[in-house]
């Protein structure tokens, strides 16, 4: 029996919930479909705002044949295979990859003639974003069509849909712990309405709670490891921090996702005290990127041991942070004159660049701000 998420997977536009910008009347996706416009896009966004649903839709308003891959599991074999099919008189074929962040340069460098040729139209879905995770030649043939969280009302009308009964009360636990992602919603009440007679708060919490639903990596338990992976870095216990990372591999996490919180820990927490700790976050990123799982989950554990176990400084980052309240808050303070750049000759006049030295003592932030400290000296 079919998941009742997909059994109740809306057929057209009429059905569709959400995403307003891009499929209300005469926005852009919207048109492509009424008018059957062919064309390769990326849909990106958050789990669960509808990216397969729209695919399947737009692809049947131009009446394409359409194959659907996993960027998880296919290859460069499973392109091959649709291109070798033999077209059906007058009918596009449309790829749908999901995940298509997940497929790395050789496989989307293979990809790209057969865009480019529009042998293939390409449908692609990403939690990612597209500018970081495909290439410059395949993004430059594709839109980009971002979908935003589904909104309090979008998931109550959804929920609405799946016969199931609850109280507003749960309704709205229901709503807040899904945080926009439709399909959780309907997971979650599909698995309580097995578990339980009554479907409440406190019988959706115990579902939660159950191992009947598996580990999510776009949902609450994501986030809970990532949380206690940084964490345990953070406080240099570095057994703890490598047995998160094993944890979310095992789940099948995206290994780009954990480089990436990795170089960004590496200025976070460890900074000036120990500036090379980017270097190396940076040498595990491109390793993860080259190697693969599952050689690469050696490289991330390398990586973890060496930034748990560096000493950490923050003092980069808090002044950062404090320096951008600044900006936020005082807007645009005009530059001191013997800073500025004196390209003309009448800004020369007025005093640009006028007693500029390179290596002055003066106090160069504006005027307001004067003697303000945003680095803090080591004690």
């Amino acid at each position: 029996m079919q998941p009742l998420a997909n059994q109740i997977r809306p057929q057209n536009l009429a059905e569709y919930v959400g995403q307003k910008h891009l499929v209300g009347e005469g926005k852009p996706l919207r048109l492509a479909i009424e008018q059957g416009h062919i064309f390769s896009f990326i849909l990106w966004g958050t789990p669960g705002t509808g990216k397969t649903t729209l695919a399947r839709i737009y692809a049947n308003a131009i009446n394409a044949e359409i194959f659907e891959l996993s960027a998880v599991s296919a290859g460069k074999e499973d392109i091959r295979k649709i291109i070798a099919k033999p077209r059906e008189t007058g009918r596009p074929k449309v790829l749908f990859l999901d995940e298509i962040h997940r497929f790395n340069k050789a496989q989307q460098d293979f990809l790209l003639p057969f865009v480019e040729s529009g042998e293939l139209v390409l449908i692609g879905a990403t939690t990612e974003n597209p500018s970081f995770e495909v290439i410059p030649a395949l993004l430059s043939r594709l839109r980009v069509f971002v979908l935003e969280e589904l909104t309090e009302a979008d998931m109550s009308e959804i929920i609405d849909r799946t016969d199931f009964k609850l109280d507003k009360e749960a309704k709205d636990w229901l709503t807040r712990m899904a945080n926009g992602d439709a399909r959780q919603a309907i997971t979650m009440l599909e698995n309580t309405g097995r578990l339980y007679d009554e479907i409440n708060i406190e019988t959706l919490k115990e579902t939660l709670q159950s191992k009947f639903l598996r580990y999510d990596k776009q949902g609450e338990e994501h986030y809970n490891v990532i949380s206690a992976f940084i964490k345990s870095m953070r406080a240099s216990q570095a057994d703890a921090a490598i047995y998160y990372l094993a944890r979310m591999i095992e789940a099948g996490e995206d290994p780009k996702f954990i480089a990436r919180r990795m170089v960004i820990f590496a200025s976070e927490d460890i900074g000036l005290a120990v500036p090379t700790a980017l270097v190396v976050a940076n040498a595990v990123f491109r390793a993860v990127e080259t190697v693969g799982l599952p050689e690469a989950g050696i490289n991330l554990a390398h990586g973890v041991a060496y930034l748990s176990n560096c000493a950490k400084d923050r003092s980069a980052y808090d002044a950062y942070k404090t320096a951008l309240d600044d900006a936020r808050k005082h807007g645009n303070l005009p530059v001191p004159l013997n800073l500025r750049n004196a390209p003309t000759k009448l800004m020369k006049n007025l005093g640009y660049g006028e007693g500029y030295e390179k290596y002055s003592a003066e106090d160069y932030l504006p005027k307001k701000l004067k003697g303000k400290k945003y680095l803090k000296p080591k004690k």
